[in-house]
């Protein structure tokens, strides 16, 4: 390809709506173009990155055994109606009418339609286990798109969905995805953890995703290299303390505390550490009333977690401070669990504590020195907060990071969860009419584009990996009207490199060449060769690797063989 044939227009300003490296870059590289908010064209360039993400995704989902199929994006209400989803998955859906009034809507994800295809298609257990999959549009109405691709309204989805006559028939089918999804990721050359997670909407039971590790990811991961362990933040068990509680050395005393009502405050103005307080934090129980959950100050709620504890009300909702005033006559700010008149659960951090100071459910007052079973009873303990670095791993104890991540895939084990409420059966070895056990397993593939960027870029642009790259090389012209001999190197080269299976863009447009290495750099195509007048008296040209930065100067004769050994190694 040619660059003075493509209308390529790049950006050296970052664009003001953009707030992530991968949105700021995509747009300045001329990769995709706004349409609307949350709706993107993918330009050329762009495009040819995301069909080599779909390329890999497809070959290994063949090689697992998956089946490929197209279904429709629009779909009927009554299939949504049929599995409980129409009411309850929320404004993400966005819902439409045809021209007879009926109702139908734009597929966030096709749970309903492949078990529709099932019940219609499967009739024996001898025609399981099969796993179906698409490389399809979808549509999520977010209520506020952002991050360019990473969190758009429509986006690219690879969607696979498998059938089972039992449970260990469909455990053989979530490792073998499991295990496709890691070459996947392996072979687009990007760093990732799988981590277990929650279903989310989609629900089910077993669920793990795939994350791109970058500072900018919206979701936190805690891991362990030395054991392997994994998980979201919100999944990870905190370890009990193994200590036990010391014995009191002080009495409860009530200090002034004016107008300091967080942790770092009254820690500053009493001169103490987080770690030896409790904050008090009330959310709705089920029955109406409140109920007060107590974490050390330097500890943070985990939502996963507190909707766990007996009587909380699911969703998780923090009390207003209308609530709290109403319920304990203080605000917020200097509650505490002293003389509290309602249930409470506490994190065993929490529990763990001596001497420890709180609110004292007075304005501008703090307890201190409190104690447990001395000034009040011990409420049951739970595990509440979240994991912090340094916490010992759930798998053999060895210490936890937590990293940023961005998930690009996802695989559920659904069980009978589609297959039950849909009606859909087959015959089972006994001649008996049964619902198979489903799985479900995504992956974000324009997504999987902007994560790479996150992962891989620097002040100059993107760096492509060499899997993703648009182009593995790019030919740079300088000054060709000037010297005739540039252009008839650089269409020699050209033949040579693409009859060796290299994939070559041309910059041959009519530009100066700090323009010409500027868009090459933002780019970030990961092989560039300059063929100019000043290198040609000398018989060379000049390489340089994007990655690295390394240049050296090559004679013409050996580029070809210098670029397949350097992209084959």
């Amino acid at each position: 390809m040619r660059l003075s044939r493509l209308p390529l227009n790049t950006f050296k300003e970052v664009p003001a709506e953009a707030e992530v490296i991968s949105h700021q870059l995509m747009l300045r590289a001329g990769l995709i173009r706004r349409l609307a908010s949350g709706l993107f064209t993918w330009m050329p360039l762009g495009l040819r990155v995301m069909r080599k993400v779909e390329t890999v995704v497809r070959e290994e989902m063949d090689r697992a055994g998956a089946l490929e199929l197209l279904m429709p994006a629009v779909q009927p209400a009554e299939l949504w109606q049929e599995s409980g989803r129409w009411d309850v998955y929320g404004d993400l859906l966005l819902r439409i009418q045809d021209r007879h009034a009926r109702d139908f809507c734009f597929g966030p994800t096709h749970e309903e339609v492949i078990t529709d295809i099932a019940r219609r298609e499967l009739k024996s257990y001898r025609q399981l286990p099969v796993n179906y999959y698409q490389i399809q549009t979808k549509f999520r109405d977010e209520i506020r798109p952002r991050f360019g691709v990473m969190r758009a309204r429509e986006f690219l989805m690879k969607d696979a969905y498998s059938f089972h006559l039992n449970q260990e028939c469909l455990e053989r089918t979530y490792r073998a995805m499991a295990d496709a999804y890691a070459r996947i990721f392996s072979r687009l050359e990007l760093t990732y953890r799988t981590v277990d997670a929650h279903g989310g909407e989609i629900g089910g039971a077993r669920s793990q995703e795939f994350h791109v590790l970058a500072d900018s990811g919206e979701d936190a991961i805690a891991y362990c290299d030395a054991d392997g362990y994994a998980a979201n933040l919100e999944l990870a068990p905190a370890p009990r303390p193994a200590a036990p509680r010391p014995a009191p050395g002080r009495e409860m005393t009530t200090v002034e505390t004016p107008a300091k009502r967080s942790i770092a405050d009254v820690c500053a103005l009493l001169k103490q550490r987080p770690e030896q307080c409790v904050k008090t934090l009330m959310v709705a129980a089920e029955d109406g009333g409140l109920i007060a959950l107590l974490l050390r100050g330097d500890h943070e709620l985990n939502t996963v977690k507190a909707e766990t504890v007996p009587g909380v009300k699911t969703p998780l909702t923090l009390a207003s401070p209308e609530e709290i005033k109403a319920a304990t006559g203080c605000e917020p700010g200097f509650i505490g669990p002293v003389g509290l008149d309602m249930p409470m659960a506490g994190d065993y951090s929490a529990l763990a504590l001596s001497d420890f100071t709180c609110g004292a459910n007075q304005i501008d007052r703090h307890y201190q020195g409190v104690n447990w079973d001395r000034d009040l009873p011990t409420p049951e303990g739970f595990d509440l907060r979240n994991v912090v670095a340094g916490d010992a791993s759930p798998l053999d104890g060895g210490a936890l990071s937590i990293a940023r991540g961005i998930e690009v895939g996802h695989i559920f084990q659904l069980g009978d969860k589609y297959s039950h409420s849909m009606s859909a059966t087959v015959l089972d070895q006994q001649g008996q009419q049964v619902a198979p056990l489903m799985g479900c397993y995504g992956i974000g593939v324009s997504r999987i584009v902007a994560a790479a960027i996150e992962q891989n870029h620097d002040a100059k642009g993107i760096i492509w990996p060499a899997p993703l790259s648009p182009f593995q090389v790019v030919l740079v012209e300088l000054n060709p009207k000037a010297v005739p001999e540039v252009t008839e190197i650089v269409a020699d080269l050209y033949a040579k490199l693409v009859n060796a299976g290299i994939e070559v863009l041309i910059d041959d447009r009519d530009a100066r060449p700090g323009v010409k290495f500027a868009d090459a750099e933002l780019l970030g195509i990961p092989h560039r060769v300059t063929v100019g007048e000043r290198g040609l008296r000398e018989g060379q040209v000049e390489y340089c690797e994007r990655r690295s930065g390394s240049q050296d100067k090559l004679a013409v004769d050996d580029v070809v063989s210098f670029l397949r050994q350097r992209i084959n190694q």
